[in-house]
């Protein structure tokens, strides 16, 4: 993976529990990074990351009604913790979510990357302080090192979701997925999650009040009640999962679908019929 050293600033921004900005020492080495997407840094050479392999609960999700939020006891604490991890204190959020003041101002730091996902957001394993090789250097990411980032650290305390995609090296992800399993009976979100219990929605409003579930569901189902206009019935909501096509990898059977065939609906109940960290999810 691609090392590439320099700082965390948050003022202005609105990071949460898998998503922060970051200023590389050298803006030119966003341009160096290979795949089909590029990073889109702002006119200060920043851009906004996306924590590989996690994913916290939305706090400030856009719809196209308008801002949603998963229940925020553990969005929050998610962004909280990250925040302090990398060195951060005394935060202060406006309403909207927007740091509004920090201490200090910008904090060192690492990420380790392979490129953009379809909206510009560098994808990264996201280190603290002193990185562990110059800045630009190409670097063999092992399970130690791995031990050493954010993502690892929010898996382990049990406050966001795994939820990987293919270009996360197996190893990795296997290590991620251990960490997981020793989490999950009772550390952070895991008591409050229903993902596979079943969550029964009877509207919006028990996506953002009452039910924790994988955010990637409550992405899809947002957007899905946006359209019926203030009818809940999920009853055309595997179709739409269909329609939205998004392809994933099981990784206990070996199949390669969608994401339609692993959600369940039954009446008003939904649920995942896997583990989360038994899905790998294809990039657009």
């Amino acid at each position: 993976m691609r090392l590439i050293a320099g700082s965390f600033r948050i003022l202005g921004a609105e990071p949460d529990g898998d998503s922060i900005r970051f200023y590389p020492d050298d803006p030119r080495e966003w341009s160096r990074l290979g795949g089909i997407h590029k990073v889109r840094p702002n006119a200060k050479g920043g851009a906004q990351l996306r924590l590989d392999g996690i994913d916290a609960l939305e706090t400030h999700y856009p719809s196209t009604k308008g801002i949603e939020h998963q229940p925020l006891k553990f969005g929050q604490r998610a962004a909280a913790r990250l925040l302090t991890w990398i060195g951060f204190s005394n935060v202060i959020r406006d309403a909207n979510e927007r740091v509004t003041a920090a201490n200090p101002d910008e904090v060192p730091g690492y990420v380790l990357t392979r490129g953009a996902d379809l909206y510009g957001r560098c994808v990264a394993l996201v280190g603290r302080a002193d990185a562990p090789a110059a800045s630009g250097s190409d670097v063999y990411v092992d399970v130690p090192m791995l031990r050493r980032t954010a993502n690892y650290k929010l898996l382990d305390e049990g406050l966001v979701y795994p939820t990987y995609y293919k270009k996360l090296f197996p190893d990795l992800r296997a290590a991620m997925t251990r960490r997981v399993e020793r989490a999950r009976p009772t550390k952070g979100l895991w008591p409050d999650d229903v993902t596979e219990n079943g969550a029964n929605i009877h509207g919006l409003q028990t996506l953002t009040d009452d039910v924790v579930v994988l955010p990637k569901l409550f992405r899809r189902l947002v957007d899905y009640l946006a359209l019926g206009d203030g009818d809940p019935s999920l009853e055309g909501f595997p179709d739409y999962l269909a329609q939205r096509d998004d392809r994933l990898f099981i990784l206990s059977t070996g199949h390669s679908t969608g994401f339609d065939v692993v959600v369940r609906v039954n009446g008003q109940t939904i649920s995942l019929t896997h583990h989360p960290e038994d899905l790998v999810f294809e990039e657009r």
